[in-house]
Order: C-alpha cells, then structure tokens, then sequence
C-alpha cells in the first residue's frame, strides 16, 4: 500500500505478471470500450496513470488482507471512506490476475473526476 499512496505506478507494476489481466468497474467507466477490463501490463501502467491523474487525492487504508491457496483478498478503505476489495491472483510471486471490487450502491466510489478529454480506449497488450 506504501506504494499506492505514493502513487508509484512502477514499484506496484513490479508485482504483477507481463501478461496481467485485470477487471474493475472503475476501469470501465473510465476507458470506454474497454468493458473493464485490462490486459498486460503496459495497458495497466496507461490505466493506473489516467486513473491517478483523475483521483488525484487516492490514498488506501489496509482493514483486511486474506490468504488463500494462490490468492489474496485485500479488504481497504480508500480517500472517500468506501470500503473496497481487491482480489488478487497470483502464479508464483506475479499477480497474473486481479479484480476491483466495489460496493454497488456508492455513486463514483473511487472519486473520479470527470475526464474532459475525448474518449480514448487504452491500448491492450496482446
């Protein structure tokens, strides 16, 4: 989390896979056409910098972390005290997979600002 609240995009980068997917909500509303979900690690470095740029004030607060066989559940608070899970999958020491979770009754949960640029989809590693 330490990295997160810094907002160092590369040393979060530097657990997950090259070949990393992830889905979120937030990445749906921010990336049109996207349908949420992110794939490689290039395209996650793009999403992660839009996102910070537009929750410029994004800070996470650890409340649970989960373990099982092969996955973590990170339980968090994030700047606007909505409380999140992150479900991470990991082949090794890499996140190969990972999912934002957010409560469906939270208007903009992350605190998003609107974006005024024109829509453009980030590029997916294939």
């Amino acid at each position: 989390m330490k990295a997160w609240n810094a907002h160092d995009v590369e040393a979060v980068l530097a657990h997950f896979h090259e070949d990393v997917r992830f889905a979120s909500p937030i990445a749906a509303a921010m990336l049109p056409g996207s349908s949420g979900v992110i794939s490689g690690k290039a395209a996650l470095r793009e999403y992660w910098t839009v996102a910070l740029n537009r929750v410029p004030d994004l800070r996470f607060t650890i409340e649970n972390v989960f373990q099982g066989v092969g996955i973590v559940v990170i339980e968090y608070r994030n700047q606007k005290d909505v409380l999140v899970s992150e479900v991470l999958i990991f082949d090794g020491e890499k996140v190969t997979a990972g999912y934002g979770t957010y409560p469906p009754s939270v208007e903009n949960p992350a605190g998003a600002q609107v974006d005024s640029r024109p829509d453009r989809p980030i590029a997916q590693d294939n």
